[in-house]
This record gives C-alpha cells, structure tokens and sequence, in this order.
C-alpha cells in the first residue's frame, strides 16, 4: 500500500517558481523555504534549522514589553552633518533615504513595563545605515539611560550594528565614553544593565556599551567582535579558529554569559530582571 502514499518532502527552492514572492522566505542557515506566516509566528527563527532571521526593532519591542505599555521618548531627534562628509553618496542623502523608507534614526528609546516590572528599553536597527552610532544614537541611549537612573528603572539595550558612524567623524566617537559614563553610573547605583547582542554587533558600538551589561546575553550565531576577521587575520597573520566571533565562540571564552534563542528571550530577562533587580529591592 505503500504506492499510494506521498512522501511528505520539504518544500525546495526549485518547487518555487510560480508562487508568490511575499508568501515564502528562503533560510539562510539551511536553504529550507519556509511560509513566511510561520516564520513571523516563530520570531522570524527557522523552525528547521534555528537560523535567526535578521528583525527590525519593532519585533525586539515586541518581545520585551507588555502589550501597549512601550512610550517612545526622544523620537524626534534626527541626525546633522557636522562635518559636511561628501563621498559617492552625501551623508545628507543617506540620511533622507532612511527616513524616507520608515526609519528615523538608528536606535528607538523608550519605557514600559516587562511582565509588570517598569524599565527602560533601547533597540538599535541596522536598517538605518548599518546600525550605525552617530551623535543622536549616543544622544538618544545616554538619555535613556539617565532616565533609568532617575526613575530607578533596569535598563535593556538591543544592538545590532556596524560601529560608529564614519560620516561624523570624532563626534561618533565621542559616543563611546558618553554612553559608557552613563552605564558606570547606573552600576554605582546598582541599577541593573542587561545587553543584547544580536547579528551583527561590530566596531565601537561593540567597543562601549554593548559589552558592559551586568549580563551579557547574545542571539545564537551573532557576529560579535570589533574588527571583522579578515582585517583580524590579515593584521595577525594567522588563520582563525573556526566560528571565530560568534556567539557561542565569545560564550566558550567568557566574552558574553549566555546564548538565547531569540523565543526564550523574554523568559530569560524577566528571570534575570526578578532575581536581579525585584529581590534586591524587597
């Protein structure tokens, strides 16, 4: 009877071609085509293979917050061009295009609530030039994170990013020490810090803020590091080892504290933020 049962197979890439574009995702760990539909309902994490597709900040919002709780602060802050940087394409120009496509800066700021504990929530989107930190995202965390300090709230900052931003020049790098100043200060106050790498977590922004969490936690496969490993094995002259940079690279060496699926995410913080934050204050 066996003749008159269909194998069930996994949908491939060549069975594609007559449907529709916005129906299907192609995985990038696996190849697998997956329904768009039950990648969104999975956290946009393949269900074959666990690949974690790259998110705008509103799914991290999502994740980290109770429904309707999330007041943006600080959204109207947009970028300048201090240095008048011209190159292939202005920076001015760079800068339209991105709020023209949705994305008004490369970080979203702001409060809510997580299963009822109030905290401060920061997420950066690689969208908007390459997550790149320029004065008004160092601006916009070092004000969030006096924020947190004020009104004693834990503070929860997503990175993904590709360093500091060139077309500011020393201004983006003077973001480094004003972000970190601000984290130094919610440590001495024993506000708790807890940083989320995500891919890809590069350059300055991997050099400041993202590292100096309480906890450091990281997205399964994330690229984290400050120079790429081509510049690292073109400078050392050696081969790196494999998995170099990714996050369960950095967790074997004590660089981050724990790999979370993207779906265990709430789960973990909120445990973190209770034993952390709640117990200490009761």
């Amino acid at each position: 009877m066996a003749w008159f049962r269909k194998e069930k197979k996994p949908l491939k890439s060549e069975d594609r071609r007559d449907l529709a574009s916005d129906v299907f995702d192609k995985c990038e760990g696996c190849g697998e085509i997956l329904y768009r539909e039950k990648v969104t309902q999975n956290l946009h994490v393949c269900p074959k293979c666990g690949h974690h597709f790259r998110v705008g900040p509103e799914e991290y919002v999502r994740i980290f917050t109770d429904d309707g709780s999330f007041q943006e602060h600080d959204g109207h802050l947009r970028s300048a061009d201090p240095l008048g940087f011209t190159d292939l394409k202005s920076y001015e120009s760079r800068i339209h295009a991105a709020e023209q496509a949705g994305k008004p800066e490369a970080v979203v700021t702001g409060v809510a609530t997580l299963d009822g504990i109030p905290i401060a929530l920061g997420v950066m989107d690689f969208g908007f030039i390459g997550g790149s930190m320029g004065s008004v995202v160092g601006e916009k965390i070092a004000r969030i994170g006096r924020r947190a300090l004020e009104e004693e709230r834990p503070l929860i900052l997503v990175s993904a990013s590709g360093g500091a931003r060139m077309m500011e020049g020393i201004y983006s790098l003077m973001q480094m020490a004003k972000t970190s100043v601000v984290l130094a200060r919610l440590h001495e106050a024993g506000i708790p810090f807890i940083s989320v790498l995500t891919h890809p977590t590069t350059g300055g922004v991997t050099a400041s803020f993202a590292m100096l969490g309480d906890v450091n936690l990281a997205e399964p496969g994330a690229l984290i590091g400050f120079a790429g490993p081509r510049v690292i094995e073109e400078t050392i002259k050696q081969e790196l080892p494999e998995g170099f940079q990714r996050s369960e690279f950095l967790l074997e060496q004590g660089i981050v504290d724990r790999v979370v699926d993207r779906r265990e995410l709430r789960t973990t913080t909120v445990r973190l933020l209770r034993h952390m934050f709640i117990s200490s204050t009761e």
